[in-house]
This record gives structure tokens, sequence and C-alpha cells, in this order.
């Protein structure tokens, strides 16, 4: 199904009026990103509306982001840690794992917002012309906040465990930039695979758990044979969570080979989801 054409009429200063025919896009390198650039305030407002969604009227708000991954870092250093002594790269165990989950659970929190916002603002869609590219930007943005906290957190167990910021942490802003876009790339083909075939949205739980055990974060990817390392990088939060360790401790795998094809497979899926999502953005908007 096409979309449907919409047009308005915008009055002029003469008193006349124009009309603005909005068609959605009819190339598959149409991408628009200068819309998006124009509608750049309404981007910070659906950013600034998930973050009041997830923190208003909550019971214990803010505490709950912290609560969450120090929580599993407990239960990965009780039985990980403790119990299959996993090799932690010379790291206490909390560190090690916290390290690891600070940008993982933002990653999951990102990937899984992104891939419901089209069916979640389905009425936004079906009434107001905006770029769409926005819905699904402003959900991998709005989960920072979470992160912010959360390296807060983290700063403070790396502290309190005698491990001093070196040099390393100047590459922590590239290590997040790796990951916003790992969310927003694998967002963008899950969010309109989600709003043509709803059970989309089920799977992702399941990906999610599958992907956190492909990626380094209960174990070391020094773990993985050395001939399966160039395979093990395509996986682009691993370069993400190595060098995450690596910036914060300064100990374990400085940034490599891994993450140069970690950053190669991210750029490919970036602009492989832009083009996707563009080119079922008509058939996205008759759906939902």
């Amino acid at each position: 199904m096409a979309s449907v054409t919409q047009s308005t009429s915008v009055p002029l200063h003469s008193g006349a009026s124009a009309t603005i025919r909005i068609e959605p896009p009819r190339g598959l390198f149409e991408l628009r990103l200068r819309e998006v650039w124009a509608y750049r305030e309404l981007l910070y407002f659906f950013v600034w509306r998930d973050v009041k969604i997830r923190y208003k009227q909550t019971v214990i708000g803010v505490l709950w982001v912290v609560l969450q991954p120090v929580l599993t870092m407990l239960v990965f250093t009780l039985f990980f840690g403790r119990l299959a002594k996993l090799p932690s790269q010379g790291l206490p165990y909390p560190v090690f794992y916290f390290a690891a989950l600070v940008p993982w659970t933002y990653f999951a929190y990102a990937l899984q917002m992104t891939t419901n916002v089209v069916v979640d603002n389905q009425r936004l869609i079906t009434k107001v012309y905006f770029p769409r590219l926005i819905l699904p930007i402003s959900s991998a943005l709005s989960g920072l906040v979470d992160f912010a906290i959360g390296f807060v957190v983290l700063a403070i167990f790396t502290v309190a465990y005698g491990i001093r910021p070196s040099l390393a942490a100047l590459w922590l802003p590239v290590l997040l930039i790796l990951a916003v876009f790992t969310a927003l790339g694998v967002g963008l083909w899950l969010s309109a695979l989600n709003a043509l075939y709803r059970d989309v949205r089920y799977v992702v739980p399941f990906l999610v758990q599958f992907w956190m055990f492909a990626s380094p974060v209960v174990y070391p990817s020094s773990l993985v044979p050395e001939k399966w390392q160039w395979l093990y990088g395509l996986n682009p939060m691993t370069g993400v969570i190595d060098g995450f360790r690596w910036a914060i401790t300064g100990q374990g795998q400085a940034p490599s080979l891994i993450l140069l094809a970690s950053s190669a497979v991210v750029a490919l899926v970036v602009l492989g989801g832009l083009f996707f999502f563009n080119r079922m953005e008509g058939e996205v908007t008759d759906r939902v």
C-alpha cells in the first residue's frame, strides 16, 4: 500500500495561501536528513517527553536506574565470578561486571524503546506530519539519561576500589557514540519491521538476552579463540564493552582491530537501517 499524499494550506503575508504537498520518499536514497535537522526542536521535545514519562509517578524513580545494574552485577559476581571463577582481566569482579553493564543496560533499553516507538506513536503519525526518523532517534537519545546516572555510580565504584582515571578515559565519548549508533541502526530495522509485523516486539527480549551472552559482558573477550576474534568483533557491542572497560580502568584490551571491525559493522547497519526505514516509511504509515 502506498502512503497517502497529504496537502496543507499555509497563509502568506499577502493574505493568499499556498498549498504544500507532503509526499513519501520516492527514491531509495532520498533520506531527507535536512528535514530531521529542521525539526530538531521537535526531536528535543520527544526526548524530554520520554524522560518525563519514564520518571513520572514512579515510586523509587532514579534509584531503579541504579538498582537494576547493581543487582545484576551482584548476581554475576556471585555466579560467574565466585562460583564459576571466570577471568576478570585482573579487575575486581564488581568493577569488571559493572563496567560492562553500564553501556549494555543503555543499549538494551534503547533497542527495546526504538523497536516499539513507531507503534507506540501511531496516533500521532497518522494525524501530523514530521520526519519519521525523529521517533527512533529520540528513543536512542532518551536512554542517555539513564546511562549518565549509571556512569556516575560506576565512577564511584572504580574510585572505591582504588582505580583512578587515566588518559584512556578520553575514548569514552567515542565508545558511547558507537553504542548509540548501534542501538539506532538495529532499532531502525526493528521499528519498521515491528510496524509491519507486530510480533517482532516479542522477539526483541530474547534477542537482547542472546546478544548479551554473545558479548563480553560476563566474560572477557580474550576467552574467544584467536582465530575467531575477527568474527567475534563483528558484534558491535564487543568493541564497545571491551573499550569501555579499558577506558574506565586502564586494564584489559585497548581499542584494536576488534573496535575497527565493530565500527565498520555499525556504519553498515546504520546506513542499511536508514535506507530500509526510508523505503518502508510509506507502508509503515498505512499499517500503524
